[in-house]
C-alpha cells in the first residue's frame, strides 16, 4: 500500500510557554519531531521554548537531546539534526514586574509578523490570563496569532468563565484552541467515520437498538508526586469533565450537515445541553466516588493514595478527593431517551485501558439457546482499534450453538504504519488553523454546568470516597451502579 502524501505544511512560529516542562518533553516535542520527520512541518517553522530556566539555545537543545531523543520512534541522524535546528529558547518570567525577558522574544519574532504565530500554553490555567496580557503588552499578538490552552480549564464554571474572559479579551474566539488530546486519537477520528460514512450503522444508532453505552478511562498508575495537584482536581474534574464527556458527545451527537469547523462542534454542544442534570438525591444515586488503598498492581505492592510519596503530607482535602468515579448519565432527546451512558475512570486499577463500549439489545426473539447481545468496542488505548462482537455458530455436528466472536480492526496491523500520537494530529490542526477537534467556549462551559451540581452535592455531604484496594476494579458501589439494572462493566481483553 503506497504511503499517503503528507498534507501541505504551514509556515509558523510555535512559541511554547512551559517549553522545558513535563508536557513539552513527553508529548509536544516528540510529536513535533515525528511531524517534522514525516514532512509535515514547513522548513521555515521555528519552535521557541519559553521558561524561567536561563538556558541558551545550546543548553535547551542539549536538554532535549537527553530527555526526548531516547524515547522517540526511529529516525535518522539527519532528521534529528534538522529538528534540533528549529529549536530556540528564551527566558521569560510572566510573574515578574515589567516586561523582563519579553524584549528577547520580541527581537526573535521581529520581522515575522506576516507568519502564523502560535502560543502554546503548556502551563497551569492560572497563568493563561497573565500570559496573554503580557504577550499583548509586548506587542506580540498579531492578527495571525493563535493560542492553545491545555486542560484543565478552571476548577468549576466560574473559574472557566473567568479564564475565557481573560483570554478572550486578547484573542478572538476563532484564535483560541482549547485542546483535549483524547480527540486526536485515531479511534476517536474513526468513530466519526464509522458512524457517518457507513450506511448500516445509522439506522440502529438509537434507543430502539442500543441498550447502553460504557466509556472507560482506566489507569494502573497512581499519583506519586502529584498529590498536590490531584487534591484540588480529583477524577471528576481531571477526566470526566473533559475527556469522557467529549467521547460521550461524539457517540451521541446527531449527524452534522457537513464536516466543517463549526458543524461538528454545534452538535456536540447540543448533546451537553441535553444531559439530564444530576444533583442532590440523584447525584447520590447515580454517581460513585472511590479512593484507592494499598494493594498490588501487576504483582507489585503499591501504597494507598494517602501514603503515596509526595513533598507534603496528606491533608483533609486528600482524604476527601476521589481517585475513582463512575457516573450514570442520560441524554434527554428522541434518539437516546432511556439509554444510560456509564462513565468510569480511576487510578490504580488492574489494567490501563480507554474504550467506548456500545452494547446493543438482545434480538426480539432468539431461536437459539445461549448467545448474547452484540457489542461494539472502540479501544483508544493501549492499542487502538475497533471490535464488533457478533454471534456465529460453533463448528461441528449436533445442536446449533451460537458463540460470540470478534470482528477486529487493528489500525497498526491493517494499515501497516505507525499510528500517530494524538498530539501530532492536534498540533498539525493548530498550525493549519483547523479548530474542529478543539473545544469552543460554550462547549467548555456547558460541560461545567453539568459537572458543578455533582461536585456541590459531594461537598455538601462531606463524605469521604469509598475505599477500594489498588489492583481491583474500583469500589463495590461502581458495580452496583450497573448491577441494579442487570448490567455489568465490560472488562474483557480484546483479541
Amino acid at each position: 500500500m503506497p504511503e499517503p502524501e503528507p498534507p501541505a505544511a504551514h509556515h509558523a512560529d510555535l512559541v511554547v510557554f512551559g517549553g522545558t516542562g513535563d508536557l513539552s518533553m513527553r508529548k509536544l516535542l516528540p510529536a513535533l519531531f515525528h511531524s517534522d520527520r514525516d514532512g509535515r512541518l514547513d522548513p521555515r517553522t521555528r519552535i521557541i521554548a519559553l521558561s524561567r530556566g536561563g538556558l541558551t539555545d545550546a543548553d535547551f537543545r542539549g536538554k532535549v537531546e537527553s530527555a526526548v531523543r531516547p524515547g522517540l520512534h526511529t529516525g535518522d541522524a539527519a532528521s534529528w539534526d534538522r529538528f534540533l535546528g528549529r529549536l530556540r529558547h528564551v527566558s521569560v518570567d510572566v510573574g515578574a514586574p515589567g516586561q523582563d525577558g519579553w524584549g528577547d522574544l520580541t527581537r526573535l519574532l521581529g520581522g515575522y509578523e506576516d507568519v502564523d504565530r502560535i502560543f502554546y500554553l503548556a502551563s497551569p490555567p492560572m497563568t493563561f490570563g497573565p500570559f496573554c496580557r503580557a504577550a499583548h503588552a509586548a506587542g506580540l499578538v498579531t492578527p495571525r496569532s493563535r493560542v492553545v490552552l491545555e486542560k484543565p480549564l478552571g476548577r468549576d464554571l466560574e473559574g472557566a468563565q473567568r479564564i475565557n474572559e481573560e483570554v478572550g479579551a486578547i484573542f478572538a474566539e476563532h484564535q483560541i484552541f482549547r485542546i483535549d488530546h483524547y480527540l486526536g486519537k485515531e479511534t476517536v477520528q474513526n468513530l466519526l467515520v464509522l458512524r457517518f460514512a457507513n450506511a448500516f450503522l445509522e439506522p440502529i444508532w438509537n434507543s430502539l437498538w442500543i441498550d447502553h453505552v460504557q466509556i472507560t478511562a482506566a489507569e494502573s498508575v497512581g499519583t506519586p508526586g502529584r498529590r498536590g495537584y490531584y487534591d484540588h482536581a480529583g477524577a471528576l474534574r481531571d477526566m470526566v469533565q473533559n475527556h469522557l464527556l467529549q467521547l460521550l458527545c461524539l457517540v451521541a451527537m446527531e449527524p452534522p450537515a457537513r464536516n466543517d469547523r463549526e458543524a461538528v462542534r454545534d452538535e456536540k454542544v447540543k448533546v451537553l445541553q441535553a444531559l439530564r442534570p444530576i444533583a442532590g438525591t440523584e447525584a447520590r444515586r447515580f454517581t460513585v466516588r472511590g479512593q484507592y488503598t494499598a494493594g498490588q498492581v501487576d504483582g507489585e505492592a503499591v501504597p494507598g493514595y494517602l501514603d503515596e510519596p509526595d513533598k507534603t503530607p496528606p491533608t483533609d482535602a486528600s482524604r476527601h478527593v476521589e481517585t475513582f468515579t463512575a457516573v450514570r448519565a442520560e441524554v434527554k432527546n428522541w434518539r437516546w431517551a432511556g439509554v444510560p451512558f456509564y462513565l468510569r475512570t480511576g487510578k490504580r486499577l488492574p489494567f490501563h485501558r480507554s474504550e467506548i463500549v456500545v452494547q446493543f439489545k438482545e434480538v426480539p426473539h432468539s431461536i437459539f439457546p445461549g448467545g448474547g447481545p452484540n457489542r461494539l468496542v472502540l479501544r483508544l488505548q493501549p492499542s487502538e482499534g475497533i471490535t464488533l462482537h457478533i454471534l456465529a455458530k460453533e463448528p461441528g455436528a449436533g445442536e446449533v450453538t451460537p458463540r460470540a466472536v470478534p470482528l477486529s480492526l487493528s489500525f497498526a496491523d491493517t494499515f501497516r504504519t505507525r499510528v500517530p500520537e494524538a498530539y501530532e494530529r492536534l498540533l498539525m490542526d493548530v498550525l493549519s488553523g483547523n479548530p474542529t477537534l478543539f473545544m469552543r467556549r460554550d462547549e467548555v462551559e456547558a460541560a461545567w454546568r453539568w459537572i458543578d451540581p455533582i461536585i456541590a452535592t459531594w461537598e455538601a455531604d462531606g463524605a469521604v470516597p469509598g475505599p477500594y484496594t489498588a489492583g481491583t476494579t474500583g469500589p463495590a458501589a461502581a458495580h452496583e451502579l450497573l448491577g441494579r439494572s442487570g448490567r455489568a462493566w465490560h472488562e474483557e481483553d480484546l483479541p
